[in-house]
């Protein structure tokens, strides 16, 4: 397995019990080979249970999950990591992300991101990133580790919200985007504009949202529950879309954030 991520994964934000076990073995079933979980998700023993019965070998799999802030101290989380691991029946994860940032710096970006790296260094994780950082929180974290260090900021990024800064930063750095919830839960495909360009590539709206993202360099982790869906996001490595048509979508830029939740939240960069 190489240090690149697969450009494509399955979400499991929000999924459960027997829903997300469906899920997971059906995407896995389909050809998907990256998974993506989290602490707070409460589904990792489900997600490693599915992983377990699909019969792909692990050399195959690249599986992501992401320390919640109540594991964020230098003394919780190696040991909540390694938790994650017995639930996923893993020896080691692909990639271990900072979840959200501590909220109103309660524990230092420095402190948590010593005790991820450690946990690399312990073989606990091959790779490590954050999610949901600032530019600001981003300089913190390359000054502890290196950029060179941070595998990926997975972040909101749809055609609604296309976090400009945030990537602008991001590439100055060399670190890669992973693009979570990259259908607005739905919403792209009641827009117009990717309606009328999904008719002329003869695909959806969410295969047309989903190809731009993955056109501009992003991962994606698109979640589902049906194996339709979950083939028909598999599909759209083989949409191209014109310099116009990614114009048009730009412009669908209207900073709408989904994921926003109060307390937890960092104070975000302004749209750029």
């Amino acid at each position: 397995m190489s240090n690149s991520i697969p450009t494509i994964g399955l979400g499991t934000f929000r999924l459960q019990g027997q829903i997300v076990i469906d899920s997971v073995r059906d995407g896995l079933a389909a050809g998907y080979r990256h998974i993506d979980t989290a602490q707070i998700y409460e589904n990792e023993a489900e997600v490693g249970q599915a992983i377990a019965a699909s019969g792909v070998a692990r050399g195959e799999l690249f599986v992501t999950t992401k320390i919640w802030i109540d594991n964020l101290a230098a003394d919780k989380l190696i040991p909540s990591l390694k938790e994650s691991l017995r639930k996923l029946r893993l020896e080691q994860l692909d990639l271990t992300l900072i979840h959200w940032p501590s909220p109103n710096g309660a524990v230092p970006v420095a402190e948590y991101m010593a005790a991820l790296a450690e946990a690399k260094a312990a073989g606990l994780t091959r790779l490590i990133g954050v999610s949901n950082f600032t530019n600001a929180l981003l300089r913190q974290a390359i000054d502890v580790v290196g950029a060179a260090e941070i595998a990926t900021q997975q972040v909101e990024i749809h055609p609604f919200l296309q976090n400009r800064a945030v990537v602008d930063f991001a590439r100055s750095q060399a670190i890669a985007i992973t693009a979570y919830m990259p259908l607005a839960y739905g919403k792209v495909t009641q827009d117009p504009v990717l309606a009328a360009i999904a008719a002329r590539h003869g695909v959806s709206a969410a295969q047309i949202a989903l190809a731009w993202s993955l056109q501009q360099g992003f991962v994606v982790i698109p979640s589902s529950t049906k194996p339709a869906n979950l083939a028909s996001n598999l599909a759209v490595r083989h949409i191209a879309l014109s310099a116009d048509e990614m114009a048009q979508i730009a412009a669908l830029e209207r900073n709408e954030r989904l994921a926003n939740p109060a307390g937890l939240a960092p104070q975000w960069d302004a749209a750029a």
